[in-house]
């Protein structure tokens, strides 16, 4: 079913409940609005960057970091 909401003013857009609720979105969330190539758009709640995770695949790339690497990779 279509939700409608109103822009403001200052260009604000209220998000309706039923859509908030479906993106699991709270307040305090980032939406990010990307445009399709057929001029549609697609809103989802960005997620957070797992900190610890990165960190600890960080220590594993240093096997690909030398000059010999540097050369193949140009």
């Amino acid at each position: 079913m279509p939700q409608v909401a109103k822009i403001s003013g200052k260009g604000q857009v209220t998000v309706p409940v039923s859509i908030r609720r479906l993106l699991g979105a709270e307040p305090g969330d980032r939406l990010i609005w990307e445009i399709t190539e057929d001029g549609s758009v697609v809103v989802r709640r960005e997620r957070e960057i797992d900190v610890d995770y990165l960190s600890a695949i960080a220590r594993t790339l240093s096997e690909w970091d030398s000059k010999e690497d540097d050369r193949t990779f140009r």
